[in-house]
């Protein structure tokens, strides 16, 4: 029995796309286990009983949801106590049938639910599959030895040609690549249950990615909204008249909103695609003339698996604003800024500087997790461009010398006059 787990339509086309290559075999039950990690479950719709999941759901002999398991607990917020453990681990068992696993395939495994599922699913090995570009970055957190130990492989969409993820390697964990023809195979059937929610294709047409980046308190909701609505004004400078929003899943409506009244003063028709038709889904039907986002994986699905002209905008400010600096959306947006050209708010689309990404991206996950990836560590005389590294980090790390200590001055006539009356008191 293999037992797997999702949070996103996304990654479950990732985990069709690795079935069907065989990467799990033939024979044996599958059993899915679903969550909702939006702020707020309760509103938001089920993974599994969105339209895109009827064409996957084949795959998979049951399909369980976490959110109705531990409710009302949040999934991204509940861990067992270590007490708990064998008590809940049989309970869950018995429960859900959980006899004889002989793997459990995650995602994000460095945080909950997936870290907690993978504590409570104990010895059977552990497949990690990636979600995104965050493959690309350094493991979030330690992780015990009672999970790393188990873990075997890392299945990853190469969305990056000649970038190798550092996700999991400090623990000597093999990535895999799955094939792009797999993944797009299963963009075509997700395609054919979701056509009805998928905007029109038009001439001249331009998409929108939103995301969440306020709901992560990385930006303000104004800064967001301000985000979109001067990628608007931007399309629309380029003669663009017909523009697809794409929301992220769980972001909610307000974004959305706040775009139809933007698009009405600019003269630009918007459409809103539906929260659950998945970007891929929108490149495959509309073919858009450019795709426009900060720093979201699909802006580079568009550009690497449908060949669609891109562009990213608010880089900049993200990669200023992401506190920690071990922040796992660093490498992301640091990935997307220094790859994909950039839209200005003119309306002009410029591409990056020239710079050696895979070195970049080393350097940048060295910053991040040092003690984790002490090999990664820049060379001596290493240009650190300030736009990717902070110089506190630098100074902390031995990488930048700290600043000279502030000269002591002399203090001026009337200080010495002030302390020579109070000296004769």
């Amino acid at each position: 029995m293999q037992v797997f787990y999702a949070s996103t339509l996304f990654g479950a086309m990732s985990l069709a796309a690795a079935i069907d290559d065989g990467r799990f075999g033939d024979d044996g039950r599958r059993l899915l286990i679903v969550s909702t990690n939006a702020a707020v479950p309760e509103v938001a719709t089920p993974l599994d009983e969105t339209p895109g999941f009827a064409a996957l759901r084949s795959r998979f002999h049951e399909v369980r949801s976490w959110n109705e398991l531990i409710a009302p607990l949040h999934p991204s917020d509940w861990r067992a106590r270590v007490i708990e453990v064998p008590m809940l681990e049989r309970l869950i068992g018995a429960h859900w049938g959980l006899d004889g696993v002989t793997e459990l395939v995650l995602e994000s495994i460095a945080v909950p639910p997936a870290r907690t599922i993978a504590g409570l699913v104990r010895d059977c090995p552990i497949t990690v599959y990636s979600d995104g570009l965050m493959s690309y970055g350094p493991t979030r957190d330690p992780l015990p030895a009672e999970i790393f130990r188990r873990i075997t492989r890392l299945l990853h969409l190469d969305l990056v040609p000649g970038l190798a993820p550092l996700l999991l390697s400090e623990y000597g964990v093999a990535p895999e690549a799955l094939p792009a023809e797999r993944f797009l195979a299963v963009v075509d059937e997700v395609a054919v249950f979701t056509r009805a929610q998928a905007p029109v294709p038009r001439p001249g047409q331009a998409v929108i990615l939103g995301q969440y980046l306020s709901a992560l308190e990385i930006v303000t909701p104004e800064e967001e909204a301000g985000l979109h609505e001067t990628m608007l004004k931007a399309l629309a400078a380029r003669g663009h008249a017909h523009v697809v929003f794409k929301p992220h899943p769980a972001a909610g409506r307000r974004h959305a909103r706040l775009l139809r009244a933007a698009a009405k003063a600019a003269g630009v028709r918007l459409e809103v695609a539906g929260e659950s038709v998945p970007a891929e889904v929108c490149f495959s039907a509309l073919r858009p003339e450019l795709v426009v986002g900060c720093f979201s994986t699909a802006l580079v699905t568009a550009w690497r698996y449908f060949g669609l002209r891109v562009a990213s905008y608010g880089t900049d400010l993200v990669l200023e604003r992401l506190t920690p600096y071990e922040n796992s959306n660093r490498i992301p947006a640091t990935i997307v800024d220094a790859l994909l050209p950039r839209l200005s708010a003119d309306g002009g689309v410029e591409p990056p500087p020239e710079t050696d990404l895979p070195a970049l991206v080393r350097a940048v996950g060295y910053c991040m997790q040092s003690d984790a990836y002490p090999g990664l560590r820049p060379d001596e005389g290493t240009a650190f461009d300030p736009r990717y590294f902070k110089r506190r980090r630098l100074e902390a790390l031995g990488l930048a010398e700290p600043p000279p200590p502030k000269q002591q001055t002399r203090p001026g006539a009337l200080t010495r006059i002030r302390r020579k009356f109070r000296s004769a008191l």
